[in-house]
């Protein structure tokens, strides 16, 4: 019998092409989602308990992670095409969509900043701070920073920016000096707080109760997964993958101890640290609908605008249409 079917394809080329397709199959069925991130952000406890635990394969896509040095590096890179995901907040989406960008959002975490004392400090709240030493982490237009001065300002009629010595710095900094007690108080980020809180620190104020008292009516998503509408639109399979992917790594997190402490030589954290900050990062699992979510960045969007301005928020002076993404149908 020769190797040419009657009326068919040579056997050889239909063996061929059967090797072939299960050979490529995979790759087929895996679309590939660049996402950059800081080495060492927070953002790639989620990522490598997704790759840990082939969640990304399961749900159709392959992740690839990127390393970058900092956020301006990151944000060029989404803008050049670079990479397809980054994780930002919805202050900056808002930002660039009034700019004519169709940059959108999806909700990654509600943990934010807060304001830290020592354990034995007398402060006992934002009035107490009134002339004090103060080290802020993120700048003077940093979003938490600023939702804590409307705080002060509102209750209790207090110019913390104005009455008291400020001193910015990076977060790591900032940490180790509120250890060695040069400042009264900290501003720090979520992460960092957690440590602090190993440390015998104490929470005064977080960014959340702020904002709670400005007019949110919950925790509002502080950051998110960031990604091209268009790039969305036309790899519908690949967004729906990825964040199919994200939300089963939270509920492993959420409920699983075990995978903390697989995660400790990543998080880089000793049992009690490495406590707390699984506690604070469950707390930020965002449970609310979009529709919440947006209404509250919405009012927070005009409570910024009034206490940053232009050069906080840009020329958009309320919450820029499509800030929040919403799988098309």
């Amino acid at each position: 019998m020769t190797d040419r079917q009657k009326g068919g394809l040579p056997l050889r080329l239909v063996i061929a092409i059967i090797l072939t397709i299960g050979f490529m199959s995979p790759a087929l069925a895996a679309e590939s989602v660049r996402v950059g991130v800081l080495k060492f952000g927070t953002v790639n406890w989620e990522l490598d308990t997704i790759k840990a635990h082939g969640l990304d394969e399961k749900n159709g896509v392959s992740i690839d992670v990127r390393f970058f040095a900092g956020e301006d590096a990151t944000n060029v890179a989404l803008m050049a095409g670079a990479i397809d995901v980054m994780v930002s907040d919805w202050l900056w989406v808002s930002r660039q969509r009034s700019a004519g960008e169709d940059l959108t959002f999806v909700p990654y975490s509600t943990s934010v900043g807060a304001m830290m004392v020592a354990g034995s400090s007398p402060i006992k709240s934002l009035a107490d701070l009134k002339g004090r030493k103060i080290g802020v982490a993120g700048g003077p237009l940093d979003k938490s920073w600023l939702l804590i001065q409307g705080l002060a300002r509102d209750k209790f009629s207090l110019d913390l920016a104005g009455e008291n010595e400020i001193v910015y710095g990076a977060p790591p900094l900032l940490a180790e000096k509120a250890r060695q007690g040069e400042f009264d108080a900290v501003l720090n980020f979520w992460q960092f707080c957690a440590r602090l809180e190993a440390d015998g620190f104490r929470r005064l104020v977080s960014a959340n109760e702020a904002a709670s008292a400005l007019g949110a009516t919950g925790d509002v998503a502080a950051i998110g997964y960031v990604f091209h509408e268009k790039w969305a639109q036309d790899h519908p399979r690949a967004i729906e993958g990825f964040l199919r992917a994200s939300g089963e790594a939270k509920a492993l997190l959420e409920r699983s101890d075990e995978e903390w402490l697989r995660l400790a030589p990543v998080i880089r954290a000793e049992r009690r640290e490495l406590d707390i900050l699984r506690d604070r990062y469950r707390e930020g699992i965002p449970d609310r609908t979009i529709d919440e979510e947006e209404e509250d960045a919405a009012r927070l969007h005009a409570v910024l605008a009034r206490l940053g301005g232009e050069r906080l928020v840009g020329p958009g002076r309320a919450l820029a249409p499509g800030t929040f993404w919403r799988a098309r149908e």
